[in-house]
């Protein structure tokens, strides 16, 4: 690049090299830039590994700049951890994962996590036979449906036999995935700042759960080992364990007067914005103009229907298939009441943007049946393995209710609480209604649009749907 006549400060971009640099290093070189005027790379290369120590210590740890802590990123390999735990760390907002999928790959027998806390009692035996007939089940099912599949799914044209049989194998295994259990073994990849970091390793260092713990400790000694200074303070959190146990003490509390009002109902909007339109256009409004917000609202709120519908539509008409949605639509909130299989949860909570809590899982709601399994003839395996877990799962509970968990299957219901705003839900619902997703999350992507349209049929008309060839998209819900 050259100057431009006259010009001193000429724009440069351009990455710190992590291969000259460790994390720690790159961290300060960025927080200095608040208090030197020197380029990025200058800065980088007066600090050493003990200077950046002194600094973190500092200012990040004594005077509580913890911004600076995100500067420093993490690659953690994480492997063979169960999918109960897996679950916890990907609940982690601010980071990057990318996990083994049991979609593409067939299990082993035995590849599953046993909790340590069974070790030495008679339970330990009524858990591992659990689990072992469940990955018998998998195992039998995936060779039953991939006899089965070529009936109803014929080659196609010029279809090479190693693709075919890779559809085919892909096919069986998402519908024989429902019988594995929560205590699964999975591997995970995780790009993560040493903020963020330090937040995952309290969580799981203050955790019931054995397994956890360890992990929290084993997540600690390793991103020591490349920012040894940033998370060297993280550690068990007295409030984080507390307060769990008093939610749970709270709910034993009156839960006994609440059983009749327990359902099983999929999907219900709990919560939404009677002044949902109002809010998108003021905000519309806001983001060019110069007056307080609640003179924007004012004027709004004096408008008629038919104006208030034209600011949506010039907000939303030009957005196009491929398109982000505006920020604007960030003011407008639902939250629905979720009912939905735990396989399609581990997707569901990919949407991270979003604020969701899932109550812990259970046998007590039921099962689904992949539709696959039913055609095949395979429905009386799949309903043995159920009823053969669901009794595990209560021997288990008399004495270690929560590491019953790790036996509930990826078939069984749980109950999730979810808050999205209005472009969360066009992100969600078009992604998730795709003819690909997973099926089940499909149908519960529909319906909790079917929920928002009804109450705001203006703000979900310029949401663009995947058509069933998936090579379209159309307007509003199928």
């Amino acid at each position: 690049m050259t100057a431009v006549e006259g010009q001193t400060h000429i724009r440069r971009i351009y990455p710190l090299d992590p291969r000259e640099l460790r994390e720690e290093q790159m961290a300060v070189a960025f927080a200095m830039t608040s208090r030197r005027p020197e380029p990025f790379d200058q800065i980088a290369r007066e600090v050493t590994e003990e200077k950046a120590a002194d600094f973190h210590e500092r200012w990040v740890l004594n005077y509580g700049h913890s911004s600076v802590a995100e500067h420093a990123i993490l690659h953690m390999a994480v492997e063979n951890i169960s999918r109960l735990a897996c679950d916890d760390l990907e609940d982690n907002r601010l980071a990057s994962y990318t996990e083994q999928s049991t979609r593409y790959q067939v299990l082993e027998p035995g590849h599953y996590y046993t909790p340590p806390e069974l070790e030495g009692h008679p339970i330990k035996s009524i858990f591992v036979s659990a689990c072992d007939h469940l990955f018998q089940t998998y195992t039998h099912m995936v060779a039953e449906l991939r006899t089965y599949l070529p009936k109803e799914m014929p080659r196609k044209d010029k279809e090479r036999d190693s693709a075919y049989n890779l559809r085919i194998r892909r096919t069986a295994v998402d519908s024989c995935r429902f019988v594995l259990p929560a205590s699964t073994l999975t591997n995970v990849g995780v790009t993560i700042n040493a903020r963020s970091l330090e937040h995952a390793i309290r969580k799981f260092l203050s955790s019931d759960l054995q397994e956890e713990r360890e992990i929290g400790q084993e997540l600690k000694e390793r991103g020591q080992q490349i920012t040894p200074t940033l998370i060297k303070y993280a550690d068990f959190n007295a409030y984080l364990a507390s307060t769990r146990k008093a939610q749970k003490h709270e709910v034993q509390n009156w839960r006994g007067s609440e059983k009749g009002q327990r359902s099983n109902n999929e999907i219900r909007l709990v919560h939404w914005d009677s002044q949902a339109e109002e809010k998108l256009a003021a905000a519309f409004l806001y983001r060019f103009s110069d007056i307080p917000y609640t003179g924007i609202w004012s004027r709004v709120c004096q408008m008629d229907r038919g104006e208030r519908e034209r600011l949506i539509d010039q907000m939303l008409h030009r957005l196009g298939p491929h398109d982000t949605p505006v920020r604007e639509m960030e003011t407008v909130d639902y939250t629905f009441d979720m009912v939905m299989d735990y396989g399609a949860y581990r997707e569901f909570k990919r949407h991270r943007m979003q604020t969701y809590i899932a109550q812990p899982l259970t046998v007590e709601m039921g099962y689904v049946i992949p539709p696959l399994i039913e055609r095949a003839g395979l429905k009386g395996q799949f309903e043995h393995a159920m009823r053969t877990v669901e009794a595990a799962f209560h021997r288990v509970a008399e004495k270690f209710p929560r590491q019953r968990e790790y036996l509930v299957t990826h078939a069984h219901r749980r109950r999730v609480l979810s808050k999205m705003n209005l472009r969360e839900c066009y992100h969600l619902f078009k992604l998730r209604t795709q003819p690909t997703a997973h099926f089940t999350l499909q149908e519960m992507a529909r319906r909790s649009l079917a929920l928002v349209e009804e109450k705001h049929p203006l703000l979900f008309r310029y949401l663009q749907l995947r058509s069933e060839s998936g090579n379209q998209d159309v307007s509003g819900s199928s």
